[in-house]
C-alpha cells in the first residue's frame, strides 16, 4: 500500500459535499464531472433493462450486444475496423489501465506517462512495481508533449507509453504530427501504447486523433475509454478497452478475478448511448452545456471572485486549462 497513491479530487469532492450539506454554495472544480444529466433516453434504457431482468451476472468481458455496440461505435468514430472480440467492458476505465499493467508490466519495467497527468497513471505503475518516467507538459506548447523529450526517455527497460488526448487536467490535445511521432516511436522500440481517450467526444474546433487508427498500431495499442464524460454517466461505472485479441483475453481473465463483470443494466444503457440518434450529441442536451460553461467564462468569475486566473481557451470542454496563477 505504501506504493499506492490516491486521487485527491475525490477527497476534495467529499469535503465539498459535506459543505453543501451544511447549506454552503460550492463551485465544483475538483473532479471531471459533466454539468448535465444523463440523457433521458439512456436513463430509460437502463430502467427498462432492470425491469427486463438485466440484474444478474454477465460474461466477464460484457454482454455480446454491448461489446458489438462499442465495436461499431469505435469503428465509426475512429475509422478503424474493430471486432467485439477485441472489446472488454469494465466498471470504470481505470480498470483498463490497471489490468493492462498487470498483464504486461513486470517489476522494474519503465512506463512513460505525462506530467501533469491523471493521478491513477503514476499510482498504478508504482503499485505494480513499474518505474514511471514522466514527460513534462508545458503551457507554452499548449500542454502537448515535447517530442524530443519523449524520445529521450526511452531506454532498453521501457515497455509502455501512456498518452491522454484530450488531456486531464490541462485540456491539451495531441496533433496528428504528435500522434504519428508516438506511433513511430512505438514501432521503433516495440512499445505498447495505452491511449486514454475518455474526453475524445468533448473537443471543439479540433479533430481528435487516435493512434488506434494509424497503420500497424492495432497490435500495439490499448484504447482506454468509456461513457462517463460524453454521456454524463460517471456514476453508472462503465469503461471499455479495445485491445489486441490475445491481450483482451488476459483482461477478461483479470475481470473474472476482480469485479466479475460490469452491471448488466449499465451495459444495456450503453447500447442506447452509443447507438441511438438522441445520444449522438449528448453535450447539447443540457440547457447549460459543458462547452459553454467551461470555455466561455473566466475561471475566476465562475468561482465567484474578481481576480480571474489565467486560462487558455481549451479545445476540450471538461478541463479549463488553468495555469494556476492567481489561485490562492
Amino acid at each position: 500500500m505504501s506504493r499506492l497513491g490516491t486521487e485527491s479530487a475525490f477527497e476534495v469532492l467529499a469535503k465539498a459535499r459535506r459543505l453543501e450539506a451544511q447549506g454552503k454554495q460550492v463551485v465544483h472544480l475538483e473532479i471531471g464531472e459533466p454539468d448535465f444529466a444523463t440523457p433521458d433516453n439512456i436513463v430509460e434504457a437502463g430502467i427498462s433493462a432492470m425491469q427486463n431482468g438485466y440484474t444478474h451476472y454477465t460474461p466477464a468481458s460484457g454482454i455480446l450486444e454491448a461489446r458489438q455496440a462499442v465495436a461499431a461505435f469505435v469503428t465509426r468514430t475512429l475509422n478503424t475496423e474493430v471486432d467485439a472480440s477485441e472489446v472488454v467492458l469494465v466498471p470504470g476505465s481505470k480498470n483498463v489501465l490497471l489490468f493492462t499493467l498487470l498483464a504486461c508490466i513486470e517489476p522494474g519495467d519503465e512506463v512513460i506517462l505525462p506530467d501533469p497527468g491523471y493521478p491513477a497513471y503514476a499510482s498504478q505503475v508504482n503499485f505494480i512495481g513499474g518505474v514511471p518516467k514522466v514527460v513534462t507538459l508545458r503551457e507554452e506548447t499548449g500542454f502537448r508533449m515535447d517530442l524530443d523529450e519523449l524520445a529521450s526517455l526511452v531506454t532498453p527497460k521501457t515497455r509502455m507509453l501512456i498518452i491522454n488526448t484530450p488531456q486531464n487536467p490541462t485540456g491539451g490535445v495531441l496533433t496528428e504530427e504528435d500522434v504519428r511521432f508516438v506511433c513511430e516511436l512505438a514501432h521503433k522500440h516495440d512499445l505498447l501504447v495505452v491511449s486514454d481517450e475518455i474526453y475524445s467526444q468533448l473537443v471543439y474546433g479540433f479533430h481528435h486523433v487516435s493512434p488506434l487508427s494509424h497503420p500497424g498500431m492495432r497490435e500495439r495499442t490499448v484504447l482506454m475509454d468509456g461513457l462517463s464524460k460524453s454521456y454524463a454517466m460517471t456514476g453508472w461505472r462503465l469503461g471499455y478497452a479495445v485491445a489486441p485479441r490475445a491481450l483482451a483475453a488476459k483482461l477478461d481473465q483479470l475481470m473474472i478475478n476482480s469485479s466479475s463483470c460490469a452491471a448488466g443494466f449499465t451495459q444495456m444503457a450503453a447500447i442506447e448511448a452509443l447507438s441511438a440518434p438522441e445520444s449522438a450529441h449528448a453535450t447539447s442536451c443540457s440547457p447549460r452545456p459543458a462547452s459553454r460553461c467551461c470555455r466561455e467564462q473566466p475561471l475566476g468569475r465562475r468561482a465567484g471572485d474578481t481576480s480571474a486566473s489565467r486560462t487558455r481557451n481549451p479545445r476540450t470542454s471538461s478541463r479549463a486549462g488553468c495555469s494556476g496563477s492567481g489561485i490562492s
